[in-house]
């Protein structure tokens, strides 16, 4: 695995330094609580934290960031350690219902010196939050996604959502629920994946 630089990631250096310890720690936690695959440990800079960065800057500045599911802390986690330097003033809250994963998550925090709130709690005892910015990667179909914006998104609210290769059936599906405005972005780490820009949700 090639580490990349600040520059290849387009952040400051105090990013990038936040980012490589938080990278460590995946490293040294997950054999015990399985925060990525082993298949993709090799591939943690790209596959995991460049592809959430290629998420983050797909986000208008928002005041507050919601991420449903962070798991190992993508995209999640790593929106806080980029708003640590570029949008101090951003609430980032990440929830989480595996206990050892929330606990992973606190102590990663802490650690990288950045500010965000861990609810180790199932994502529908959570109360609305009216976020700016709702963030779930591999957490759920759309459908079920929209649900969760519909509660936890502000009326003005923006949904980032990334997709694999069925992006455009899982929207046809939704579509049949839901009333919304969608934008695909397609990624650069994967050809036919795309991060989804969803906005305006509403039950049809």
């Amino acid at each position: 695995m090639i580490k990349p630089s600040a520059t290849d990631l387009d952040v400051s250096r105090e990013t990038f330094e936040r980012l490589s310890k938080f990278a460590d720690l995946v490293r040294k936690w997950s054999p015990k609580i399985n925060l990525v695959s082993r298949g993709s440990m090799e591939h943690l800079w790209e596959r995991h934290i460049r592809d959430s960065i290629q998420v983050i800057r797909q986000a208008t500045p928002a005041q507050s960031w919601l991420d449903l599911g962070s798991g190992g802390g993508f995209p999640g986690l790593i929106a806080a350690i980029v708003a640590a330097d570029e949008q101090p003033e951003q609430v980032v809250t990440l929830v989480e219902s595996d206990q050892r994963k929330a606990i992973f998550l606190r102590t990663a925090a802490r650690e990288t010196g950045v500010n965000c709130t861990v609810l180790a709690q199932r994502i529908e005892q959570v109360p609305p939050r009216n976020a700016d910015i709702l963030s779930a990667r591999a957490l759920a179909d759309l459908r079920s996604l929209l649900g969760h914006a519909e509660r936890h998104l502000s009326p003005s609210g923006l949904a980032l959502f990334p997709k694999g290769a069925s992006w455009k059936k899982e929207l046809d599906e939704a579509r049949l629920q839901w009333r919304f405005d969608a934008e695909a972005i397609t990624s650069k780490i994967e050809p036919t994946a795309v991060i989804l820009k969803i906005k305006g949700v509403q039950r049809a």
